[in-house]
């Protein structure tokens, strides 16, 4: 196992990174269609196709996820992302078209390199070209290009976020995998210790920080189990405490949390008894909070300096 979401199988990921203008973006492309879920807790979301993914929706399957730097304009990814997938022949059968199913969402990265260079319909083209199910790269590439950590006394003491991927093999075999954009206002904290292994910097060393105000993060997590939609959603909402693990605050008015689950696993026309449902929806969900944890973590230790915005050394 590689220790990313490409452990899962069907997922491959590709980035298209721009390391002069400090921006890019990630797909994570689906080989058959995915079971879709997902929990927006930050109040302060840029994000696409979100709404389609709730139970209430019609549409289930999901073809790919991007994650982009950009601010809102970043979104545009998604359309060379679809313009990919209508090319190979992949979407919902609306009839008269295939119509590939892309969520996206987007963190604000527009301050960090040059603010009028976004991700585009292009990037993301790019990215699904790149896209392989070998490991992953971390680190300063695709939507953690332009990220970085510990801004609460300004750009000049932050530190460099990143894109980190992990995974968890189950007892019983399942898959759980993780990959997220780090782009977090505060704080990124060691899931064992609790200490800050990256943020806020101190001029006369160390750091300034232990309880930072706020962050902004975006992660996929992906299980080769077989859930419904409303599991799926379950999973996305269980994820969402691997940020409270390793960053503080989470989910406050100023962050674009987000986060999208996948299940690529064979549907079945069995109905399991409830209880056995809701364990597994259970099991997989804890998994995916402490798998998306570690991913945080390795997003800071991979990402290196950039800009003049340094990197944890820890």
């Amino acid at each position: 196992m590689h220790d990313d979401i490409t452990d899962i199988p069907g997922i491959r990921v590709g980035h298209d990174t721009n390391l002069a203008a400090g921006t890019g973006c990630t797909v994570i492309l689906c080989a058959t269609p995915a079971i879709g879920g997902v929990d927006v807790r930050g109040g302060a979301p840029a994000t696409r196709e979100t709404d389609l993914l709730r139970p209430m929706h019609m549409v289930e399957a999901v073809h790919a996820i991007v994650l982009t730097g950009g601010s809102a304009f970043g979104l545009d990814a998604a359309s060379g992302v679809m313009r990919y997938l209508e090319e190979q022949g992949v979407g919902f059968d609306a009839g008269v078209a295939k119509v590939p199913i892309v969520p996206a969402a987007a963190i604000f990265d527009l301050a960090f390199g040059d603010a009028n260079i976004r991700p585009d319909s292009a990037a993301g083209y790019r990215a699904c070209l790149q896209a392989t199910a070998e490991p992953v790269a971390q680190g300063n590439v695709g939507a953690g290009t332009g990220a970085t950590v510990g801004k609460m006394m300004g750009p000049a003491l932050a530190m460099k976020g990143g894109l980190g991927s992990a995974s968890t093999q189950l007892p019983d075999g399942t898959l759980v995998g993780a990959i997220v954009a780090v782009n977090a206002l505060g704080d990124i904290l060691d899931l064992q210790t609790q200490k800050v292994i990256a943020g806020g910097r101190n001029p006369t060393g160390g750091f300034v920080f232990d309880n930072p105000f706020g962050n902004t993060t975006i992660a996929v997590v992906a299980t080769n189990a077989s859930l419904t939609k409303v599991a799926a959603n379950k999973v996305a909402q269980m994820a969402h405490n691997g940020l409270a693990m390793v960053i503080r605050p989470a989910h406050t008015m100023f962050d674009g949390d987000t986060v999208f689950a996948l299940a690529l696993g064979a549907q079945t026309q069995t109905h399991p008894d409830p209880a056995t449902t809701s364990l597994q929806v259970s099991t997989i969900g804890a998994a995916a909070a402490t798998t998306l944890a570690r991913a945080i973590m390795k997003a800071v230790r991979n990402a290196t300096d950039l800009h003049g915005v340094p990197a944890t050394r820890l």
